[in-house]
Formats: structure tokens, C-alpha cells, sequence
């Protein structure tokens, strides 16, 4: 049997050669997995990437012991349901596993969630990748934790919409001369290439949101998401037919908006949400008319 006792511990014996306190110490980009539930499915597995930080608070130590936060990760979080309370074991276990050295923990993880999207008609399904990251900290006995997440949406200006209706209203007056017009011929025209006369420009817009959570009050992020596309009304589809985009077609021109609509929308939405203490989010509709985007940023109390 090899005798571990024997090897060096430079992190326990040697003293820091310059004594001052360090506010954060770790390491970033370790690969863990574990499992979220959602209302709505069974639960589901995710890899994410976990930043693990203490604060450094003896002058001096000469730094922290890394390896016992890699541990932690894997037998607190690895394989784990991703909750509140698993989140906040992990940050209590991260700080006592210094033995006095640290008080404060920080932990962020950085991964895509993927849910199953129905498209509009058809019945079809397909996956969609939202981006998340959840940060948490654990300082003096105190826990905060922030929820940032990214949901793509199609959006269709409604200035561009007025404009193409009245090209459109004036190529029927030029077609169309007589006072009466022939149904048939009017359906036959508008069905043709010749009736193809302006489209309204869209364009893929995302909303980047951060939400800064009440203690031991946390979402289901599946639902979060689906109850936040739902206030948007257009979010981009995944496996389609023809019906599902024509659908898509028909809701994009019932909900004609400018960053503004939508900045609102999301704004009304996160005020009436209980586990959000706080919040920035940033609307940003990447124009197909323009080479610059259109942008709203706002937060709580602004």
C-alpha cells in the first residue's frame, strides 16, 4: 500500500511569502453533469462547465486547497437533482473543506438546456438550445444567486408592415381600375407571382435576461422559459411543415413589434414573477433593414 501521508502538502505547511487577503481563489471550466426536472417532463440530464471559488481570507496561507472543491463538485452536484438546496450543500461543504482559511463560496454554472419544442399544427417536434448560466454565492451565511438566460424570437416591424399594406393596397388599385372587382380574379391575382408586391422585414431577435433570485425561491427554468415565449408570442420553431410556417407566418403578423413592444412585454412579466428580487435584461432585435440592431436595456427601478 502506498503511504499518502508521506507526500509534500505545500498548501497546509508553507506560509505565504507576501501576506494579503485574495477575495476569490479557484478554478473554472470543469465539466460536471447533473439533472434538472421540469413541471412539465420527466426529468433530463445536462453537462455544464462550474467555475468553484473561496474567498482566501488567512494572509497567511499559502493559498487553498483546489482539489478538495473538485471533490465537492463531484460528490455534492455530479449526478444530482439541480436545485436550491443541492446548489447551497455544495457552498456550505466548499468553505468547510478549507479548514478556516475561507468564509465565502462562489459557484457559476455555464450550459444549454434542451427542451423539446411542438411545432404550431403539424404535431412535429424538435430540440431547442437555450443558453443558462445560474451563479450563486454563499457569503456570511448570507445566499444570492442569479439566473441568466437567452431566448431567441422572430420579430416583424410593424412600420415595414404599414408600408408593404399600402404598396400592396395601391398595386390593386392600379390592377384593378373598375369600380367593380371580380372575386375570382382578385383571388387569382393575389395567389399569383404578380401579387407578391412588398414583405414586412423580420428579423431573429433575442432576449437576454438576468434575474436575481430570492433566497430558497427558485424557478423551474423549462416553465421560465416556455411562460416568457409565450408573453413574446413568436419564438423561433424547430422541426416544421408547411402548415407550422405558414402558421408562424399568420402569428408573426398578428404580433407586429418594435424592441419597445417586447422590452415592455418582458418587463410586465418579470415584475409580477415573486422569485425575482431583481432583474436587467436586454431586448435586441437584429435588423434585416438596418446593418446596426435595435436594442432596449432596462432593469428593476429603473
Amino acid at each position: 500500500m502506498y503511504n499518502f501521508e508521506r507526500l509534500p502538502d505545500v498548501t497546509s505547511y508553507h506560509r505565504a511569502d507576501n501576506p494579503l487577503l485574495l477575495q476569490w481563489v479557484g478554478m473554472e471550466g470543469i465539466a460536471v453533469p447533473f439533472s434538472m426536472i421540469s413541471q412539465a417532463a420527466e426529468p433530463f440530464q445536462i453537462t455544464a462547465k462550474a467555475d468553484l471559488f473561496v474567498s482566501l481570507d488567512s494572509s497567511t496561507a499559502k493559498g487553498i486547497h483546489m482539489s478538495r472543491l473538485h471533490l465537492l463538485l463531484n460528490s455534492q452536484l455530479a449526478g444530482k437533482m439541480l436545485d436550491c438546496s443541492t446548489v447551497e450543500q455544495l457552498l456550505d461543504g466548499m468553505v468547510s473543506s478549507q479548514a478556516d482559511i475561507s468564509q465565502s463560496a462562489r459557484v457559476n454554472l455555464d450550459f444549454e438546456l434542451l427542451l423539446n419544442k411542438k411545432a404550431l399544427l403539424s404535431g412535429e417536434s424538435g430540440y431547442q438550445s437555450y443558453p443558462v448560466k445560474l451563479k450563486a454565492e454563499k457569503r456570511k451565511g448570507n445566499l444570492n444567486a442569479e439566473l441568466e438566460i437567452t431566448i431567441p424570437y422572430s420579430s416583424t416591424c410593424p412600420c415595414s408592415a404599414s408600408l408593404s399594406r399600402q404598396l400592396y393596397s395601391d398595386a390593386i388599385d392600379q390592377h384593378f381600375g373598375d369600380a367593380k372587382i371580380d372575386k375570382a380574379s382578385l383571388l387569382n391575382w393575389v395567389q399569383s407571382e404578380a401579387g407578391s408586391i412588398a414583405t414586412p422585414h423580420s428579423q431573429r431577435s433575442y432576449a437576454y435576461i438576468r434575474i436575481s433570485l430570492r433566497d430558497h425561491d427558485w424557478p423551474d427554468i423549462p416553465t421560465l422559459i416556455s411562460q416568457l415565449e409565450e408573453v413574446i408570442g413568436t419564438p423561433v420553431q424547430t422541426a416544421v411543415k408547411r402548415v407550422d410556417e405558414q402558421e408562424f407566418a399568420r402569428l408573426n403578423a398578428q404580433n407586429l413589434m418594435f424592441c419597445e413592444d417586447v422590452a415592455r412585454r418582458i418587463k410586465s412579466a418579470l415584475e409580477s414573477m415573486s422569485f425575482a428580487a431583481d432583474y436587467w435584461f436586454k431586448v435586441e432585435h437584429q435588423e434585416s433593414l438596418h446593418a446596426h440592431n435595435a436594442v432596449v436595456i432596462d432593469q428593476k427601478g429603473s
